[in-house]
């Protein structure tokens, strides 16, 4: 983060027109903190944007705040914008067509991640304090890595969605971020609505084939931080996460997601032929042209997913992966480069949309330079211990 915080114009975080500005309810457990709501999350009076210039002109400005926005506002925190979202929600690196690129502080000249970009973008350039976005499959985890923040994606199911612009409904997700592990568990604990616990997971298990996958040098940068996580813990043994391969339950997750991202979106296209990027409207049309038979492929694999997941986190265990395999890429990549980037981000990422496992992506490390983050993985419900870790893991690695 920089020494002060940037005018707002310069990190291109909100989305454009009047700034949306809602004072939180006196006297709350977030009182004093801002926060910023992702363009997918209805906010009363406001239309909701979704990162496309056609969504909103046909469909309804909402008369009711989303569950998340007033979850936070009846804590105290008050709303200072709405952020700049990729397209539909239906990006990684947080880049879109029409309203441009959020700036990243942490990696000056990369992408913030997406598609939570601006949220993150914001709360990276101390804009806000905290911020929620969505994670379908990394949209939260994703720029949380690549912007140096704290950020989470919970058990699926756990946050109610209400309110909140849908993409794929059964890997959906509201996550949120944070710069440091106290406002982390504050707002972790008002989401989540319980009280962040003492005791510590007992047993860690770090995740083989996620290491193998990440870059070399990624390895290296979060070797101080795991190194912190086995001693706070002890008890620590290496497993394959994916015994079938991260790839295949990528690809599971590949074919999952679409085909749900099109018949969500399916209805608005077909009735009003909206403005799309290219990228975008050709990962929508090959969600169509997916197979019955892929699709029952695909459900297989979540099931053997889920499965393992079972078994590799009973309770008191938390996995470990590199959030990302990389840190940041550059801005303005070709679709042919970006596109071989976002394949290589899932294969860390597919578990969360498959499983359903609570993730939090911790800060802390830089790999040349630009931050990258550690994950840690709980088993379902699990998402207060694992924000306890964090917690624990607040200090200087």
């Amino acid at each position: 983060m920089p020494d002060k915080p940037l005018p707002d114009n310069e990190i291109n975080a909100f989305v454009p027109g009047p700034r949306v500005h809602i004072d939180g309810r006196p006297g709350g457990p977030l009182s004093g903190l801002t926060f910023a709501a992702k363009d997918l999350f209805d906010v009363a009076s406001y239309p909701t944007g979704g990162g496309n210039p056609d969504w909103a002109k046909y469909n309804p400005v909402p008369t009711r705040h989303s569950w998340a926005v007033q979850r936070l506002l009846d804590a105290g925190a008050t709303l200072v914008g709405k952020t700049i979202t990729d397209e539909v929600s239906l990006g990684i690196v947080g880049e879109n067509a029409f309203y441009g690129t959020p700036i990243n502080v942490n990696a000056p000249g990369r992408v913030p991640g997406g598609s939570s970009s601006g949220s993150a973008a914001a709360v990276a350039a101390g804009l806000c304090d905290i911020a929620i976005g969505t994670d379908t499959g990394g949209s939260v985890r994703v720029p949380a890595s690549f912007c140096g923040l704290y950020g989470i994606r919970p058990t699926h199911g756990r946050i109610d969605v209400s309110g909140m612009m849908p993409q794929a409904p059964s890997s959906d997700t509201t996550g949120w971020f944070a710069r440091d592990a106290q406002t982390f568990a504050q707002v972790s604990s008002v989401m989540l609505g319980e009280s962040i616990p003492s005791a510590l997971p007992h047993r860690l298990i770090v995740a083989v084939d996620a290491f193998a996958f990440a870059e070399p040098e990624v390895v290296e940068a979060l070797r101080p931080l795991l190194e912190k996580l086995k001693a706070l813990i002890g008890d620590v043994r290496e497993e394959v996460m994916a015994p079938g391969s991260i790839v295949q339950w990528a690809r599971a997750q590949r074919t999952i997601q679409p085909s749900e991202a099109w018949q969500t979106f399916r209805d608005w296209i077909e009735r009003c032929n909206p403005r799309l990027a290219y990228n975008v409207a050709r990962n929508i049309y090959r969600g169509s042209q997916i197979p019955e038979s892929e699709r029952h492929w695909a459900e297989l694999v979540r099931r053997e997913a889920r499965g393992r997941m079972c078994y590799l986190l009973p309770s008191g265990t938390i996995l470990c992966l590199p959030t990302t395999p990389f840190p940041a890429p550059k801005r303005g990549e070709p679709l042919s480069l970006a596109s071989v980037q976002r394949d290589r981000i899932l294969c860390l990422c597919a578990h969360g949309g498959l499983t359903g496992v609570p993730q939090i992506s911790i800060p802390g490390c830089t790999a040349e330079g630009l931050p990258i983050g550690l994950s840690i993985v709980g088993s379902h419900g699990s998402d207060a211990a694992l924000v306890a870790m964090t917690t624990a893991l607040g200090g200087p690695v």
